[in-house]
């Protein structure tokens, strides 16, 4: 899958003598693994349209390498299994140089063993529950240090919340994320009584009931606030549910991890002024760098009413870096470009710069937004980047764990016995 610049005989002969990387096939493939159906369809279908958005701009700038991209879309349907599958045709038969996919934490690991099987590229652009370093994964969303653990303490610190409901989606990412937040609260004096934890299939609908046992959770009078791992078009029942109970944000304040422009443009928000959500980006930032990638994502989807999120951004910043990491590799080639991924520099739409660890975790900043009436966030809350961690602090097994793919090469090391835990991801 090395491919290279198309020279002349003269100039290709002198790059051969200095043992520069050779031409081959044109064009690079960049396969797009997404859900355009099924229950995360609300979601993810904006991120293939903003790889296709991403592949023809670099066409219309020359290219990579002197060839043109090609995306390769397939589409898992929203079913696990079908991610690793169409993972597997892409890198097999369709040959792609790199695969950008995924929102869910189940889909990810479903592809894990394919693409460390076969030594392939994999950009993930989704915040996520941690736990994982894997040699073959660029996470460029963020991992519960960027977000999850900072708007907790937005939670305890600004809005003096006592009470916790955790919802979520049953799957791996509500559950080790909200296994971490049960730990990181009791540490802050939270006592395990006042943490309610459930957990709905994808697709939920029926939210009545868990609404009301989270109101009830404030009738001694403690302040209650939720923390939402809800995932898909589940959101929509659970905040069309909330207004029809009456819950405002004065009431019991909600913060979701998964809901960003896309999942609310579909909504009714007056009800929901004041709720909040944790990301790493929102449409809302000012600046031209925010301002110009709005445009350019208005002019190629043709509908000035499309919102950009979070996700769209880490696609954005991952696409990049890995276009510059392929033009210093001068190759396709997965374990060169992987060496120059790591260090690689990037600017942020909210200002700032993204930069790659060695632990493939970029560091972001921090922003929590309230919900405006027209769907839109208003920025309240932003820190300076802070670097992702692969291995939270808050879990005794995980806290003594580092990852680094340059120079330990390994993703789970333990630091105090000083060996490699595992190379392959424990799937």
């Amino acid at each position: 899958m090395i491919k290279a610049m198309k020279f002349s005989t003269v100039a290709a002969l002198a790059l051969i003598s200095a043992g520069a990387a050779q031409a081959a096939d044109c064009p690079i493939k960049v396969g797009v693994l997404h859900s355009l159906s099924g229950t995360m369809a609300i979601s993810e279908t904006t991120l293939k349209d903003t790889m296709l958005m991403l592949i023809d701009k670099q066409n219309k700038a020359g290219g990579l390498l002197g060839c043109q991209l090609e995306a390769v879309v397939k589409d898992p349907a929203s079913d696990w299994p079908l991610f690793a599958e169409k993972a597997r045709e892409l890198i097999s038969n369709d040959k792609v140089d790199v695969i950008f996919g995924s929102w869910t934490s189940a889909s990810r690991k479903a592809v894990l063993p394919v693409i460390e099987e076969l030594n392939a590229l994999y950009f993930y652009p989704v915040q996520y529950e941690g736990e994982e370093s894997s040699k073959n994964v660029f996470y460029t969303g963020a991992a519960p240090n960027q977000q999850a653990i900072p708007a907790t303490d937005y939670f305890l610190d600004e809005l003096g919340v006592e009470k916790f409901a955790l919802l979520g989606t049953d799957y791996v990412y509500p559950r080790t994320t909200n296994r971490i937040l049960e730990a990181y609260l009791k540490s802050k004096g939270i006592a395990e009584e006042d943490i309610f934890v459930n957990y709905t299939p994808f697709g939920h609908s029926d939210w009545s009931t868990i609404v009301s046992d989270v109101k009830a959770l404030g009738a001694d009078g403690k302040q209650v606030g939720v923390i939402s791992t809800i995932n898909g078009d589940a959101n929509i029942g659970f905040y069309k549910e909330l207004a029809a109970q009456g819950v405002s944000a004065d009431d019991i304040p909600v913060v979701a991890f998964s809901v960003g422009e896309e999942e609310l443009s579909g909504l009714d928000t007056s009800n929901l002024v004041g709720h909040l959500a944790a990301w790493n980006y929102f449409m809302s930032a000012e600046g031209e760098a925010n301002a110009e990638f709005i445009k350019e994502w208005h002019a190629f989807i043709g509908d000035e009413k499309r919102v950009t999120n979070d996700p769209m951004e880490a696609h954005y910043i991952g696409f990049n870096m890995w276009v510059n990491a392929v033009t210093a590799a001068e190759t396709t080639d997965v374990d060169a470009v992987r060496g120059h991924m790591w260090g690689q520099e990037f600017p942020n739409l909210t200002g700032g710069t993204a930069v790659m660890g060695v632990n493939h975790h970029l560091s972001k900043p921090v922003l929590i937004g309230e919900i405006r009436a027209d769907g839109q966030f208003d920025i309240i809350s932003s820190t300076e980047p802070v670097p992702g961690d692969a291995w939270t602090d808050y879990l005794p097994e995980s806290a003594v764990l580092e990852s680094d793919w340059k120079d330990l090469e390994c993703g789970m090391y333990n630091t105090e016995t000083k060996t490699c835990v595992q190379i392959q991801s424990n799937y």
